[in-house]
């Protein structure tokens, strides 16, 4: 298993971090996707064989957030 943290832009509420919780658990490989409002980022916990960080950018960029950096 492989972490990545990603800071995260536009997220407001506690639906926006289900939001994004959402769309990362739902990518194959993605064994847990922990968002936190307060600092603005989420931490996945990932088979890097399956998934990657393009995957997950796509992802949240098509829920309506921007990852920075």
């Amino acid at each position: 298993m492989q972490t990545e943290t990603l800071k995260i832009h536009g997220m407001t509420c506690m639906g926006c971090v289900n939001s994004v919780r959402n769309v990362l658990e739902r990518i194959p490989g993605v064994s847990s996707a922990e968002v936190s409002l307060e600092l603005k980022q989420v931490t996945i916990r990932y088979d890097g064989a399956a998934t990657g960080s393009e995957q997950f950018r796509s992802a949240i960029e098509g829920a309506g957030f921007e990852v920075a950096g």
